[in-house]
């Protein structure tokens, strides 16, 4: 018999048992593979599903950290304004301390300076006077010894003098 001549015997039970496999693989082994591949498909369906919600949730979270992030920058530049304006109003009043003090040391160095001016000239005019009485007695050959009457004549030199710069 060969290849193209089959013996009809072993063909008919080759098919038969051909037959009897498929239909057990058809009834038993295809349910449980079907059944496998739908399980695989629900867990991957499920797990889309769930990356996907979770991808959703990171998001939102994402946006609230955004949105606290930029309420954080916004409070921080309100804070820096804040003390800008504190250190300037701060400074305006170090610096109007200061020239108060300033204008008070002036002042204060002006009195002092007018009363050392003024006990200068008091000393000043008591050495001329002395100065002026012993000269004067030198130029008489005798000492002068009316002092009331040196001093008079002084003060109206000095009187004169004054009157004379002031005009």
């Amino acid at each position: 018999m060969g290849p193209l001549k089959p013996n009809l015997i072993e063909l008919i039970l080759g098919l038969i048992g051909f037959c009897v496999v498929f239909i057990s693989f058809a009834k038993v082994l295809l349910p449980r593979i079907e059944k496998t591949l739908a399980e695989r498909e629900e867990v991957t369906a499920g797990t889309l599903e769930r990356a996907e919600a979770v991808q959703l949730d990171a998001q939102r979270v994402r946006a609230e950290y955004q949105a606290e992030l930029s309420a954080a920058r916004h409070e921080a530049s309100q804070i820096r304004q804040a003390a800008h304006e504190e250190g300037v109003t701060l400074l305006a009043e170090i610096r109007a301390e200061g020239q108060k003090a300033r204008e008070d040391m002036v002042t204060a160095a002006a009195v002092q300076l007018e009363a050392d001016r003024v006990i200068a000239e008091a000393e000043l005019r008591e050495d001329v006077l002395g100065l002026a009485t012993e000269l004067a007695g030198r130029v008489i050959g005798e000492p002068i010894t009316d002092l009331d009457r040196a001093r008079a004549v002084a003060d109206e030199f000095f009187a004169a003098d004054e009157a004379a710069t002031k005009s």
